[in-house]
């Protein structure tokens, strides 16, 4: 496995994981049928950096990273994560958490912060709680669920 900033023409290949995660609705606050042009925009466009991790030419899982808000808390960065589901269950996520933090330093930022973790989300919540991340905020019902109904979303902090 090989882990690198994406270019432009990655996103061809990470389109697939976006696509399937985010098409079940259960776990990113984008629309479900949210197009390969918009897609783009928020994983690769808007992001400070993007990175991909690789194995056999295959993009398996990816992360953006991009400051959280502009002026006095342009330390604090954010980072969204994907594994593409026949890729769970190999460390990746980890990989990716871990390697982001270690880039976000490399940049200046001094603390990330998750804004929408959905709280039935438990692989994610348990990784990041064990990554160091610590739950600073609960929005009651702030996500529409495909097959629970509202659910909570937590905000995760850590300082790094």
């Amino acid at each position: 496995m090989n882990i690198y900033e994406a270019a432009t023409e990655d996103f061809e290949k990470i389109w697939p994981v976006f696509h399937e995660i985010v098409k079940t609705g259960d776990t990113y606050a984008y629309a479900i049928n949210t197009t390969k042009e918009q897609a783009k925009n928020i994983w690769l466009d808007s992001s400070r950096k993007t990175y991909v991790v690789e194995e056999d030419g295959k993009i398996l899982g990816t992360y953006y990273l991009k400051t959280n808000h502009a002026g006095p808390g342009d330390h604090v960065c954010n980072c969204g994560y994907m594994v593409s589901p026949s890729a769970r269950g190999r460390g990746l996520a980890t990989m990716m958490c871990t390697h982001s933090q270690n880039v976000a330093r490399e940049l200046g930022y001094r603390a990330m912060q998750f804004n929408f973790v959905v709280s039935t989300n438990d692989v994610a919540i348990r990784l990041w709680d064990k990554l160091g991340f610590k739950t600073v905020g609960q929005l009651p019902k702030a996500f529409e669920h495909p097959t629970k109904g509202p659910v909570d979303s937590f905000v995760m902090y850590k300082w790094l």
